[in-house]
């Protein structure tokens, strides 16, 4: 079976949706509220918006020091970005489909952002107290980390058999099959 074109302009719409909120977000960070010169502005009592650099990838991982480094960290995520959009134009479910455009658009934000400033602008506190559960992230990692759960969760959850629109994909006939229908 041949992945749905719908799926695939859905999983294009919505990966364009997230990078142009992640950008937005970005921007009024940066200007309006200012949260660079500012630092912090508190919300509510477990969510605070903080400015931070993330010169790295997830959790600061394979931090980028130098320009050779940033633009090193640039490629790299950009191949793992195609990888990912070339997934999805190949992907024949919807879930996979929706789920890898939220990881497409986020690192699509993200590396855009490293592009333009040599970091990854990041801005959401999540915290109890002075207990901080989370690195401080952003709409782009927000929508990664959602993808990639949505993925391990389909991947772990759904059985062998799907039904994609009336139709029942089946895995291969085993020989024993094909031997008690001759």
């Amino acid at each position: 079976m041949n992945p749905n074109p719908k799926f695939r302009l859905q999983g294009i719409m919505l990966a364009s949706l997230v990078f142009i909120a992640d950008q937005i977000v970005k921007y009024a960070m940066l200007g309006p509220l200012q949260l660079k010169s500012r630092g912090v502005i508190h919300i509510i009592s477990f969510f605070d918006l903080r400015y931070a650099e993330n010169r790295g990838v997830s959790m600061s991982f394979l931090t980028a020091d130098s320009d050779g480094e940033r633009w090193a960290l640039v490629a790299l995520t950009a191949v793992i970005a195609i990888g990912v959009a070339v997934w999805m134009w190949r992907e024949k479910l919807r879930g996979d489909v929706l789920a890898l455009s939220l990881v497409l658009g986020g690192a699509l934000g993200n590396i855009v952002d490293r592009v333009r400033y040599g970091y990854v602008v990041d801005y959401a506190d999540l915290h109890i107290g002075a207990f901080r559960p989370f690195y401080i992230f952003n709409l782009a990692d927000a929508c990664i980390t959602i993808g990639v759960l949505i993925l391990l969760a389909r991947a772990f959850l759904i059985s062998d058999k799907q039904t994609v629109r009336g139709t029942d994909v089946q895995q291969p006939e085993s020989s024993a099959d094909i031997v008690e229908k001759s």
